[in-house]
């Protein structure tokens, strides 16, 4: 059977081999392809110098194809040999091998997309003082490549595409597809159920998910102590509640993402104390940047019953190990990204892919009735 557009390549980064593979096949069986031997992914390798330095090598033709490179910043579990060590690659590696994947295009390509769910040096989005811009560095520079589109997720700060003049850039929520593997996995007292913002940044986020929830919203100020700097960040002395109480109540606390963790964890604590009864975390990125020390700090307090469970996506890098805990859940959004692609590549607007609301709505309503009954 022929493609529905028979242009329409991927570029799969060793980051996100996993995930792309997901893709590729969700592709498949959206066009009716069941050859076993086709794959949309186009072979590409990495090799390494022994002194550190890279290239990029692409393994067949991708003259007038429609190029999407997909890659997981996140990735810490890649490695590389350097003057006989083992060295990880950095969120830097990462963004130096996609613009080494464009050079060895040549130009040849159609149009390129690059698909980073994780928005390189999204963090470093805007500047204070004498501070560099990378975030709007790096947009710079891969529209300077000739990149067309840049997908993301969540982005920290999605006023950051003002930083381009004449490449496309799509923010993805994951609200929707995060609402469905829980309302999927969770059995709610939809009368007994608030969220809360753990703070002030997450405060919209947070209001979208009672809005369609259709429950009570709070939320957490963070007091700094802005003497200190920890990690790149002001140490936080305290979080303090405002809003609903939460006595006895099913609370949902959401973010963007988790860090080291360990401000979601003092949120949690604190509406433990508050007498919260159940206690649900959401983050679209779970990074647990302190390594085994973060992961402690989970399962610590999970043990502990500060928290029953953590909804996550799969499109930053969660350790295997991680994935096998009892408090972890995993939201698969292969198949939103697939979506996308499918439609871009066919020239349709995505704009009816970005709005779940009303699909999650009714599959409330469901289990709202289910309930009554």
């Amino acid at each position: 059977m022929e493609l529905v557009s028979s242009n329409l390549r991927l570029i799969v980064m060793d980051n996100f081999w996993e995930f792309g593979q997901k893709v590729d096949n969700h592709l498949k069986l959206m066009r009716g392809l069941d050859d076993p031997k086709f794959s949309f992914i186009v072979p590409t390798t990495l090799p390494r110098f022994a002194s550190g330095e890279s290239k990029a090598v692409i393994e067949e033709s991708i003259r007038e194809k429609d190029v999407y490179i997909l890659s997981d910043v996140t990735n810490y579990d890649c490695t590389y040999k350097m003057h006989g060590f083992i060295n990880h690659k950095s969120p830097d590696d990462h963004y130096q091998d996609i613009k080494r994947v464009i050079s060895a295009m040549n130009g040849a390509a159609e149009s390129i997309k690059v698909i980073m769910p994780f928005l390189y040096e999204s963090r470093q989005h805007k500047r204070k003082g004498r501070e560099s811009l990378d975030c709007a560095l790096m947009l710079h520079e891969l529209e300077f490549l000739g990149v067309k589109g840049i997908i993301t997720c969540d982005a920290h700060d999605p006023g950051v595409r003002n930083a381009l003049l004449n490449c496309s850039f799509d923010n993805i929520y994951l609200t929707h597809s995060i609402l469905e593997k829980i309302l999927e996995s969770e059995d709610f007292d939809y009368n007994n159920l608030i969220v809360v913002a753990p703070d002030t940044g997450a405060s919209d986020r947070s209001e979208y998910y009672a809005n369609i929830l259709g429950c009570a919203l709070g939320q957490f100020n963070k007091r700094r102590d802005y003497s200190q700097v920890i990690d790149g960040k002001n140490a936080i002395i305290s979080h303090e509640y405002i809003g609903t109480d939460v006595k006895g109540k099913t609370v949902l606390v959401a973010d963007d993402m988790i860090s080291s963790g360990q401000s979601m964890i003092d949120v949690a604590a604190k509406l433990k104390d508050l007498g919260a009864d159940r206690i649900i975390l959401i983050a679209s990125f779970a990074l647990f940047s302190d390594g085994k020390k973060s992961i402690d700090l989970f399962e610590n307090a999970y043990e502990n019953k500060l928290f029953d469970k953590l909804y996550t996506t799969n499109l930053s890098y969660v350790p295997n190990d991680i994935k096998n805990l009892e408090w972890f859940n995993e939201v698969d959004c292969s198949h939103q990204i697939t979506s996308i692609i499918d439609a871009l590549n066919n020239h349709h607007s995505i704009s009816p892919l970005l709005n779940g609301k009303e699909k999650i709505l009714q599959k409330i309503n469901i289990a709202k009735q289910k309930k009554e009954n």
